[in-house]
């Protein structure tokens, strides 16, 4: 599993004019089963995508089809780890529970 942290590195105005397409790129990863949750940080800096189903490799390329990454809106952080406790309901969602 992955945390990707997006720190946006032009004006809202920029981020906000290719919001749509970014918001079409999550929503085919969704679809495809990759990512989890995603949202904006606050203040609003950048966002968070919490993404599962692929190794790094394939995460790497996935998001080099984010129109924030393709055209240098923001800069990305992949922070990859393994949870072991989750609330119940979130760990049944994430496979843990038996």
């Amino acid at each position: 599993m992955f945390i990707v942290s997006l720190t946006y590195r032009v004006p809202l105005e920029r981020i906000d004019a290719a919001i749509g397409e970014h918001v079409a790129f999550l929503n085919r990863h969704y679809d495809a089963g990759h990512f989890l949750a995603s949202g904006r940080k606050v203040p609003r800096t950048g966002g968070v995508i919490l993404a599962d189903g692929l190794d790094r490799d394939a995460l790497d390329r996935v998001l080099a089809e984010d129109p924030f990454h393709r055209e240098g809106l923001a800069d990305y952080e992949v922070i990859e780890f393994s949870p072991t406790m989750a609330r119940d309901d979130i760990a049944k969602a994430f496979g843990m529970a038996g």
